[in-house]
């Protein structure tokens, strides 16, 4: 459904929040695999410290459609063209509904999401045949969780997008990946009160990210032995989903 990416010597990706968590480690995973490297976040500071020297740094706000077009002018003059974006920058705060907080909740969804399509905007008429575009969603995206109430819908709807875009890039061998990992500890996950079942550090993560472009799938989901069980549930009619789920999480 995809080109397959095992080759990375010399490939042109850009990392759109590269700053910490899963985007970092996917920095170092990808420079060690040969990759040229072009890498984004808010904070330039951060930046700095990222990734092998000759990498690209483009200092932008995700949710910025202006710098995010002048980033991805700046790339093309070093570069001349990309062949992978991938879409990392991601938001979490746990929420249910007798603590709902409006503009936490629009936050959320404008980096989870919204965010995705700006990137989308800006980049779509560079996308090559043989390369693409990548989104990292969540497992959370499949459907409606405990404590989710502003994290899953921005997933569920980024995961819906890449579906779409994917009908019509596939016939112009553009590749459009969604990333759907389950729990990796970064420091928006260390909000979370409850045990995390199957948790990823985040080099574990980026290795089965850059492994999964290997495979031709649309969907890259990881770990496995998790995913595919909420893949399962996801299935069922909602008259055993709600239950399942409440006596699973506790919620």
């Amino acid at each position: 459904m995809n080109p397959k990416i095992t080759d990375w010597r010399g490939r042109r990706v850009w990392l759109i929040g590269a700053s910490s968590g899963i985007g970092a480690a996917l920095a170092a995973e990808l420079a060690g695999r040969g990759a040229r490297l072009a890498l984004s976040a808010r904070r330039a500071d951060k930046l700095s410290l990222l990734g092998p020297e000759d990498a690209l740094r483009l200092p932008c706000d995700a949710t910025d459609a202006g710098r995010l077009a002048a980033a991805r002018a700046e790339l093309l003059a070093a570069w001349g063209g990309v062949d992978l974006v991938v879409y990392l920058a991601g938001d979490y705060a746990p929420m249910r509904a007798d603590r709902f907080d409006l503009e936490k909740a629009e936050r959320l969804f404008a980096v989870n999401c919204l965010g995705a399509l700006r990137l989308t905007a800006a980049v779509l008429a560079d996308l090559p045949p043989g390369g693409g575009i990548a989104f990292v969603a969540s497992v959370a995206g499949y459907g409606g969780l405990p404590k989710a109430l502003a994290y899953g819908p921005g997933k569920a709807a980024l995961i819906n997008f890449a579906e779409c875009l994917h009908f019509d890039l596939w016939p112009k061998g553009i590749g459009v990946w969604i990333v759907n990992p389950g729990f990796v500890a970064t420091p928006l996950t260390a909000n979370n009160d409850f045990r995390m079942p199957a948790l990823l550090t985040p080099e574990q993560a980026a290795r089965a990210l850059a492994d999964g472009f290997g495979t031709g799938d649309f969907e890259i989901h990881f770990p496995k032995r998790f995913t595919r069980w909420l893949k399962l549930a996801s299935l069922l009619p909602y008259r055993w989903y709600f239950p399942l789920v409440r006596s699973v999480s506790g919620g």
